[in-house]
């Protein structure tokens, strides 16, 4: 929906208490101003102005004329420069969202003072600059504080973790410092610490672990994309009750500690780019765990049991390590599994027809190893399919039964301000000739088989044409032989298909001008011939890198036409040595003419005579004529 804006420029005769116009304006309507009504209206309670272009200062008069506002939500405009606040006391407003703005200058300290009742507060995906305000410990019913993407510095106030009566508190991706580790299992009423994405530092096993706080408060922390180094700590064990850890992208080196098998409910495992290396804990089987990323690592060994029978994993990612040995058998215990991403290790051996019971697969990307053998005929039979359930763009639309105001407020308050999780899924996947990062709801649409750059041999399996949900198949870089499948013509969805630098022969099917879907297409270096398929639809938009490396192929953009060759010279058309038997068997049914004629043998012997010895014979036809002669004479 599209406001009409001129409805609303006359002084309107009614009072609200309850206004969402979130998602209102089209993304070609920038710059507007509020509508004009608002100004007007002195009994507001609830206000979601969110995901518009409204653009100017932050309207904090909406919260000077409503004095009973408890709930207002900006999110995602163009409201730009300072916040500047009121100076009315608001003992009512309980959720402030100013996020995705281009609001500058420093976090407003009054802030504290005037919401003393403020619960929930965004202000992330800004440009506020400066120190994280002290005074923000000491609201004593702040419960939610969000202040990531930002440009904020200096230290975090250790109050604002130990002391304050937060449960979330998010400072991902700004420019704070310094050694936060003791003070984070301090924390007595914090659950989940977002710190990812700054600049903190420090060892983590150099702490005085008699001080924490025990049994402690946080179910999640991330730490990923900082300058902690040294060894993991194995005193992370002791926290039985952690559900989600990252310590990815910091300078930690050793082994895994074994305590960490100790984590009974951690449900996400983040340990990727890092240093760590041996092999990966045997006892590492969680009855809860889920994700487990700990790619770009130097991890060696082959997979453990660890993961044998965990029907809880969903993603298992070892990308870039040294692993070795094979898939084992056990890999179709994973009922639940839907990522395996195995690429740049050392395993080898043949791909595992276990792998096709694994019906919830969406993504697997084996590429960059040394498997060998034929590609199972049976992966054909994986359904791909999309996982996990839909995120609402909105709440309460549907055909439902209405709700009271109070349910209303209850039912958007509990979706908008307390997520499952704050770490974020991802997944990384190389398709349509680059490396793409899946996240979000995009996951439930992105599927895909990667088997390329591996010793795989023998002909393309059709029942891979079955793959009708499948959005790359990347099969490049291998020995595979045989034709292309005519059946990939039934992969509808398909974006990506790379079978180049093969030796795979024959004809380049024509049915799959029906693939609508394709983007990136390459049959390069193999042994394909015939006429490229007709250049309509997609197909009207690759160019000749998406066929080099086949001299047999024809087609305009190869440059090469597949019209039939001219037709041989008519001038001559007996080859040179079939000419000279032919001279031979003339020259032999003439001398046996001469054998039985005297007088003709007399003449004819006269006349050779006189010139044999000028003569010279200059094939073999004539060398055989002289020798006959010879006898004769």
């Amino acid at each position: 929906m599209v406001m009409d804006l001129s409805f609303y420029t006359s002084v309107p005769k009614f009072q609200l208490k309850f206004i969402s116009l979130s998602k209102c304006i089209t993304s070609q309507q920038l710059n507007l101003e509020l509508p004009t009504f608002l100004y007007y209206q002195y009994d507001l309670r609830y206000v979601d102005l969110s995901q518009n272009n409204f653009s100017g200062i932050v309207p904090t008069w909406l919260l000077e004329n409503n004095t009973k506002l408890e709930v207002l939500f900006l999110r995602g405009n163009s409201f730009r420069g300072p916040v500047s606040l009121p100076p009315t006391l608001n003992i009512n407003l309980s959720s402030l969202d100013i996020s995705q703005n281009i609001l500058q200058g420093q976090i407003p300290t009054n802030m504290c003072s005037l919401f003393p009742h403020l619960r929930r507060l965004f202000l992330s995906k800004n440009a506020f600059e400066g120190n994280i305000p002290c005074c923000l410990s000491d609201m004593k019913h702040l419960s939610i504080l969000d202040l990531s993407n930002n440009q904020l510095s200096g230290r975090v106030p250790e109050e604002l973790i130990t002391k304050s009566s937060l449960t979330i508190l998010r400072l991902s991706n700004n420019n704070l410092s310094g050694n936060v580790i003791p003070m984070i299992f301090n924390a007595k009423g914090l659950s989940s610490l977002y710190l990812d994405g700054n600049n903190f530092s420090g060892e983590m096993t150099n702490v005085d672990v008699s001080t924490f706080e025990f049994p402690p408060s946080l179910r999640e922390i991330n730490l990923g994309n900082n300058k902690f180094y040294g060894n993991l700590p194995r005193w992370i064990g002791n926290v039985s009750f952690l559900e989600r850890l990252a310590l990815s992208q910091n300078d930690f080196k050793g082994s895994i500690p074994m305590e960490f098998c100790n984590l009974n409910d951690l449900e996400y495992l983040d340990l990727s780019e890092n240093n760590l290396f041996g092999s990966i804990p045997s006892c590492f089987s969680s009855p809860s765990i889920k994700y487990v990323h700990l790619h770009e690592n130097r991890l060696s060994g082959p997979l453990p049991i660890a993961f044998y029978n965990s029907s809880s994993l969903v993603t298992l990612d070892l990308r870039g390590n040294n692993l070795t040995g094979s898939i084992p058998k056990w890999i179709g215990t994973l009922s639940s599994l839907s990522v395996l991403l195995l690429k740049d290790n050392n395993f080898h051996g043949r791909i595992p027809v276990q792998l096709c019971k694994l019906y919830s697969l969406s993504i697997i990307d084996l590429s960059q190893n040394m498997f060998s053998g034929l590609i199972p005929s049976c992966l054909g039979s994986l359904t791909l399919p999309m996982e996990g359930n839909k995120i609402l763009d909105s709440v309460g639309s549907g055909s439902g039964p209405s709700l009271t105001e109070d349910e209303l407020m209850g039912k958007l308050d509990v979706n908008y301000f307390n997520p499952n999780s704050y770490v974020e899924e991802v997944k990384e996947f190389t398709t349509k000739s680059g490396f793409y990062s899946y996240r979000g709801n995009i996951l439930a649409y992105m599927s895909g088989i990667d088997l390329s750059c591996n010793n795989l041999t023998g002909h393309i399996p059709p029942e891979l044409g079955n793959l009708s949900e499948i959005y790359s198949l990347n099969l490049s870089h291998n020995k595979l032989t045989g034709v292309i499948p005519s059946s990939f013509s039934k992969l509808q969805q398909i974006e990506s298909l790379d079978l180049s630098y093969n030796n795979l022969s024959g004809e380049i099917p024509n049915q799959l001008v029906e693939l609508n879907s394709l983007e990136v297409f390459s049959m390069a270096y193999n042994n394909l011939s015939g006429s490229i398929p007709e250049p309509k639809a997609q197909f009207g938009t690759f160019i000749e890198n998406s066929y080099e490396g086949n001299p047999s192929l024809c087609g305009d953009i190869l440059h090469k036409s597949c019209s039939k060759t001219d037709s041989p010279s008519t001038i001559s058309t007996v080859p040179k040595d079939k000419g000279e038997d032919g001279l031979l068997v003339v020259l032999l049914t003439f001398f046996v003419v001469l054998y039985i004629n005297p007088y003709w043998r007399r003449a004819w012997f006269s006349l050779i005579g006189k010139c044999i010895t000028t003569c010279r014979y200059s094939n073999v036809g004539n060398f055989l004529a002289y020798r006959i002669f010879r006898q004769f004479v």
